[in-house]
C-alpha cells in the first residue's frame, strides 16, 4: 500500500497547475472542513467508532480508496473497518460518478469550468472522476470538462501530505501517556516518498522537455502502472482477510455517515461555487 501511494505522486505535476490552483484549491478546502465539521456531529448523534468516522470523513473529502488505505495504518485501523470503509466509499462514488455529470450540465447551464470543478471536488475516486468527465464528454461533447475535473481531483489528491498527518494527531492525541510521544513517532513517513516523487515527475519533465521526452514519458507510465499494481494487491490482501460476519455486525451507521458526507460534499461545492467562485472566475 505504501509503494502504491509513493508511487501515485509521479502523476501530478502542480507547477502547472499554479493559476488553476488559484481557484481550485479554495473550492477544496472548503468542502474538507465543512464534511469534516458535518461527520464529526454525525459521530455524536449516531455513535460510530472514532476510526471508521476518520476513513469514510478522509475517503470522502481527498482521494477515496486510497486515502483510506493510506490513513488505516496511521490510526491502526481494522481490516474490518478498512472494508467497510471502502465498501462505502465505493458505492456512493459509484452513485455521484453516474447522477453528477447530468445534474452538473443541467445546474451550471453547461459551463464546462463549473461542471469540471464540481466534478473534480465532488466525486471520491480519481478514476470515478475520470469516467465521470468522460461521461459528460462523450454526453455534451465537452473535453474541456473532462480535463478540468481531472486536474481538480489531482490537486484535491496532493491534500494527503495534510490530512494524514493531521488525522494522526487528532486520532493519537491523548491515548498515550508517556512523555516521549511525538509528531515523529506517529508521523507516516512514505507521505515524503509521495511528496518525493511528485518533485522527481517535475524536475524530470524539466530536465528532459528537450532529449530523451519519449524515454522519461516511458518511465513515468511504468511507475503508474507499479502504483496500480501495489494499489491492487493492498486492496485484494484486505478483501481475502475480510469477515463479512463482523462489517455486518457495525450496522447501517457508517453507510448514513457516508452517505450524508456525499451529500454535502455536493452541496457545500454548489454554494461555494454560485457565492464565491462565478465572482472570482
Amino acid at each position: 500500500m505504501k509503494l502504491g501511494i509513493i508511487c501515485l505522486g509521479i502523476q501530478l505535476k502542480p507547477f502547472e497547475f499554479l493559476d488553476f490552483s488559484k481557484i481550485a484549491i479554495p473550492l477544496i478546502i472548503i468542502c474538507i472542513i465543512c464534511v469534516l465539521l458535518v461527520i464529526k456531529l454525525l459521530i455524536k448523534k449516531l455513535k460510530i467508532p472514532t476510526r471508521m468516522a476518520y476513513l469514510i470523513s478522509i475517503g470522502s473529502t481527498v482521494c477515496g480508496t486510497t486515502a483510506i488505505m493510506a490513513t488505516a495504518p496511521v490510526i491502526k485501523a481494522s481490516k474490518n473497518e478498512v472494508s467497510y470503509a471502502i465498501a462505502n466509499i465505493t458505492l456512493f462514488g459509484i452513485l455521484s460518478m453516474l447522477i453528477y455529470p447530468y445534474f452538473a450540465n443541467l445546474y451550471f447551464d453547461g459551463d464546462p469550468l463549473l461542471i469540471g470543478l464540481f466534478l473534480g471536488t465532488s466525486i471520491h475516486e480519481t478514476s470515478q472522476v475520470a469516467a465521470a468527465g468522460l461521461i459528460y464528454d462523450q454526453q455534451f461533447n465537452s473535453p474541456e470538462t473532462l480535463n478540468i475535473a481531472t486536474v481538480t481531483k489531482l490537486i484535491r489528491n496532493t491534500f494527503l501530505i495534510i490530512m494524514i498527518p493531521l488525522f494522526a494527531i487528532l486520532y493519537n492525541r491523548g491515548k498515550t501517556k508517556e512523555k516521549s510521544y511525538s509528531i515523529i513517532s506517529i508521523f507516516p513517513y512514505f507521505v515524503l516518498g509521495f511528496v518525493g516523487m511528485i518533485i522527481l515527475r517535475n524536475l524530470g519533465d524539466e530536465i528532459f522537455v528537450n532529449n530523451n521526452k519519449d524515454n522519461w514519458i516511458e518511465i513515468i507510465n511504468f511507475i503508474k502502472i507499479l502504483s496500480k499494481i501495489f494499489l491492487t494487491m493492498a486492496m485484494a490482501a484486505i478483501g481475502l482477510s475480510t469477515n463479512l460476519k463482523d462489517i455486518r455486525n457495525m450496522g447501517y451507521k457508517p453507510f448514513v455517515v457516508g452517505f450524508v458526507a456525499m451529500i454535502t460534499v455536493g452541496i457545500i461545492c454548489i454554494i461555494t461555487i454560485e457565492s464565491y467562485l462565478k465572482f472570482f472566475i
